[in-house]
């Protein structure tokens, strides 16, 4: 066994302020002398600055809710016609469709679809799933590829 894996609690006693001159905190209690801060009662918050308006009540608030989950890439059916065969996130970002492989993808319908594909993306409205049915291609709900680190990819390369 290691001294750092010992599985000990501290056993250091609370320090008792305010018992006298001998125990080592007494008189001030450790407050220092006079002023605000010396005085019992309700103690002071953070962003107090000593009864003038605080900073905090002075800068304006925003107001609403901002989100912090990002929206998918829009990709509408008729920028597919170009493609063939498979099309899933990698095929798009090649294509120039979206702007990185590695967010959530949706297709959304607009214009004809005059091609048959397999999509594998990780969304597309029902109007987009029927159409591209229609034509004898099949769409495949896939989750969103996650970016790999520097080192594995140059692992791979080799």
């Amino acid at each position: 066994m290691k001294y750092n894996e010992l599985q000990v609690t501290a056993n250091k006693a609370k320090k008792r302020v305010g018992r006298g001159i001998a125990a080592g905190q007494g008189k001030t209690a450790g407050r220092g002398t006079k002023g605000q801060g010396s005085r019992t009662g309700k103690k002071l918050h953070a962003m107090f600055q000593g009864g003038q308006r605080a900073l905090v009540q002075a800068v304006p608030k925003n107001r609403g809710f901002k989100s912090l989950r990002t929206p998918a890439q829009v990709v509408y059916l008729d920028r597919l016609n170009d493609l063939k065969g498979s099309v899933d996130n990698f095929a798009l970002y090649e294509a120039g469709l979206v702007a990185t492989p590695f967010h959530t993808v949706k297709v959304i319908a607009r214009g004809e679809l005059t091609s048959k594909i397999t999509l594998k993306v990780q969304a597309a409205s029902k109007s987009v799933q029927e159409a591209i049915t229609k034509q004898g291609g099949t769409f495949i709900k896939t989750p969103t590829p996650l970016q790999k680190s520097a080192k594995t990819a140059e692992a791979e390369d080799k």
